[in-house]
C-alpha cells in the first residue's frame, strides 16, 4: 500500500463528553465491534493501562473516572481507527484540550436525560475553535430522558453548531423499541444484551411491514417523526460536516450495545481522513514525503517495573521507521527509536513504521516535553499546546526526608506529563504546584506514594493566578521583578512567572506596567 493510500484509510479521534455520559463505555463497545475484545467490559479493567499500575488504576476504579486519557487503535472494515478515550473530569480538563490537538475529528458523548453539561460545552467551544468537525452520540435511550426534538433543539443552542440526525429512536426509556437507521435506511430493532449484537431489518418506511415488527401506533409516529425531521432539516451533506459546520447526531444506548455500530459504520465512511497541520513555519500536509510529528502527551509509568515515561507522538506527514534518525528540534541533536510502540486495547506492541494519523509511544528518558516536534532534519515547530494558567496553588512538601531524592525524580516526571505545574518562587525558593482542579493535587499525592514510594503534604498558599511575563523594555521588567519579588517565580523552563494573590493586585500591575505583557497560556 502507498503512503496514500495508508492516510486514506485512517480515522484518529477522540471520545469527549461530560463525566458519567459514558465515554469509557462507548469506547469498551467500538473495540467490541473491532474485534479487539470478544466480551465488552473487558477493557474496563486494563483500558490500554498498561498504562499504570493497578494501584494506579485503583484510584480509576476508587472514583469511577478516568484520570488520563487511553490510546487504542483496531483495523475494522479496511480502516485504520485510532481511539483516545480522553478523562472527563473537568480536573483533568488540560489533559482533554491537548489530547484534542492530536485528533482529526471528535465523537460527543451526551446523557439523553442530563442533555448537553457544562463539560461538554467547554470542549466543543475547542473543537469550533479548532474547525474539528464532531458527531454527537446521544446515549442512555434506554432511559428515561428527554423529548429527541428538544435534544436536538438544545445541542444546536449550547453548543453552536447545526445539527442533522443520522438515526431516529422509537420511544425510549422502558418502551425503547430500538432505532431507525436514516443514514441507511433499515430498522434496527432493540434487545438489551450488553455482549452481543442487535438485529437488524431494511424495512421500507411506508409499508406494512414497519407495523409488523414495532406496532401500528409506533409506526405512525415514527413516520411523523421522520416526516418532520426531513422538513426541519437539510439534506445530510458531508461536506458541510468536515468543515464543521455541520454535526450528524446518533441515538442509542452504548451500555445495551445499541446504536453503536451504526455510528462507527457511518463514521469510518464519512470522518475525515488525517488532515494538514499548521506549524509556525508552514503548513504540514500529511503527503509530504518527510517524517513530521509533535508530543502532546507524557505517561510516566507506563511500567512500574522500569520506571519508564513514554511520549505520545501524533504523526502529521510521512513515515515513521525504527531505528531511523530523527531530529528534536529543541534539543538539536539526532535520536533513534529502537522501540517505538502501538497501544492495542489491551497490550502495547513494537511496531517497525507507521503513518499519517497514527499515535505511537516513544521510550522517554526525560529528553521530551510537552509540544517537542520531531522531524527528518527540517526546522519546525508545532504550536496549540499549551499549559494554562493554574488557579489553584499549594507549596509541595517532603514528608520524609529520607526519600528526598525519590521525591524529586516523581516531582520532576509527573510534571513533565503535563498534569500539572511547578514554580520556584524566588523569594524563598519553595516550589509551588499549580493545578486547574483540586482532584489533580490528590492524584499527585497518591502517584508519588504509589510510584515512586515518596510521601509530599501539602501547604495551603493563597494566590489568584499564575501569569507568563515579557516585555521589550528590560528596563521595566527588572522594575517590576524588584517590585514584586516575593510573587515572582520560574518555570521549569526558567520563565518569569508573576503570582498575582489577587484579581485585584493583577489588575493593577496590568495598569500600572503598561510595556509588560502578562500572558494566560504559556504559549506566547
Amino acid at each position: 500500500m502507498n503512503i496514500k493510500e495508508e492516510i486514506g484509510r485512517r480515522r484518529t479521534f477522540a471520545i469527549v463528553s461530560h463525566p458519567d455520559a459514558g465515554k469509557t463505555t462507548l469506547t469498551e463497545k467500538l473495540l467490541l465491534f473491532g474485534g479487539q475484545i470478544q466480551v465488552a467490559g473487558a477493557v474496563k479493567s486494563n483500558k490500554i493501562k498498561k498504562t499504570a499500575t493497578s494501584d494506579w488504576m485503583e484510584i480509576e476504579k476508587q472514583r469511577g473516572i478516568s484520570v488520563t486519557t487511553s490510546v487504542m487503535e483496531f483495523d475494522y472494515e479496511g480502516y485504520k481507527i485510532n481511539i483516545l478515550d480522553t478523562p472527563g473530569h473537568q480536573d483533568f480538563a488540560e489533559d482533554t484540550f491537548r489530547t484534542l490537538t492530536a485528533v482529526d475529528s471528535v465523537i460527543i458523548v451526551v446523557d439523553s436525560a442530563k442533555g448537553v453539561e457544562a463539560q461538554t460545552r467547554k470542549l466543543m467551544s475547542v473543537c469550533r475553535m479548532r474547525s474539528t468537525p464532531v458527531i454527537v452520540f446521544v446515549n442512555k435511550m434506554d432511559r428515561e430522558g428527554r423529548d429527541p426534538f428538544d435534544l436536538l433543539d438544545e445541542l444546536e443552542s449550547e453548543l453552536q453548531i447545526s445539527v442533522r440526525p443520522l438515526s431516529w429512536p422509537i420511544d425510549q426509556g422502558a418502551r425503547f423499541k430500538g432505532v431507525y437507521n436514516i443514514y441507511e435506511h433499515k430498522l434496527d430493532l432493540f434487545t438489551p444484551n450488553k455482549q452481543r449484537v442487535t438485529e437488524k431489518i431494511e424495512v421500507d418506511v411506508n409499508s406494512d411491514a414497519l407495523d409488523k415488527s414495532i406496532g401500528g401506533e409506533e409506526a405512525m409516529k415514527l413516520r411523523a417523526d421522520l416526516e418532520l425531521v426531513d422538513g426541519v432539516y437539510p439534506e445530510f451533506d458531508v461536506q458541510e460536516y468536515l468543515d464543521a459546520r455541520v454535526a450528524p447526531v446518533f441515538f442509542g444506548s452504548a451500555l445495551n450495545n445499541f446504536g453503536v455500530q451504526e455510528l462507527l459504520n457511518c463514521f469510518v465512511k464519512i470522518a475525515p481522513s488525517p488532515r494538514p497541520v499548521q506549524a509556525v513555519e508552514r503548513m504540514v500536509n500529511p503527503e509530504d514525503s518527510k517524517f513530521t510529528g509533535f508530543i502532546f502527551k507524557i505517561t510516566a509509568n507506563i511500567d512500574p517495573n522500569h520506571r519508564s515515561c513514554v511520549a505520545f507522538c501524533k504523526i502529521c506527514s510521512g513515515k515513521f521507521v525504527r531505528n531511523a534518525p530523527y531530529r528534536h528540534i529543541r534539543l538539536g541533536k539526532d535520536i533513534r527509536f529502537s522501540s517505538p510502540t502501538q497501544f492495542m486495547a489491551q497490550r502495547k506492541s513494537t511496531i517497525d513504521e507507521a503513518y499519517p494519523g497514527d499515535i505511537i509511544g516513544l521510550p522517554d528518558t526525560g529528553n521530551f516535553n510537552i509540544g517537542d516536534t520531531l522531524t527528518e532534519g527540517e526546522l519546525l515547530h508545532f504550536k496549540g499546546l499549551p499549559s494554562f494558567s493554574p488557579e489553584m496553588f499549594k507549596y509541595i512538601e517532603n514528608a520524609d526526608p529520607m526519600k528526598t531524592k525519590q521525591l524529586a525524580k516523581g516531582v520532576d516526571q509527573l510534571m513533565g506529563e503535563g498534569v500539572a505545574q511547578l514554580f520556584v518562587n524566588q523569594h524563598n525558593g519553595r516550589k509551588l504546584i499549580g493545578t486547574v482542579g483540586q482532584l489533580q493535587f490528590e492524584v499527585i499525592q497518591y502517584r508519588l506514594e504509589n510510584e515512586y514510594n515518596a510521601k509530599c503534604r501539602w501547604e495551603p498558599v493563597n494566590l489568584y493566578k499564575a501569569c507568563w511575563i515579557e516585555s521589550d523594555n528590560a528596563e521595566e521588567l527588572e522594575n517590576f521583578k524588584r517590585r514584586k519579588y516575593q510573587y515572582m517565580a520560574k518555570d521549569i523552563e526558567g520563565r518569569d512567572v508573576f503570582l498575582a494573590d489577587s484579581s485585584y493586585v493583577l489588575q493593577m500591575a496590568q495598569n500600572d506596567f503598561k510595556s509588560i505583557k502578562f500572558h494566560f497560556t504559556s504559549e506566547f
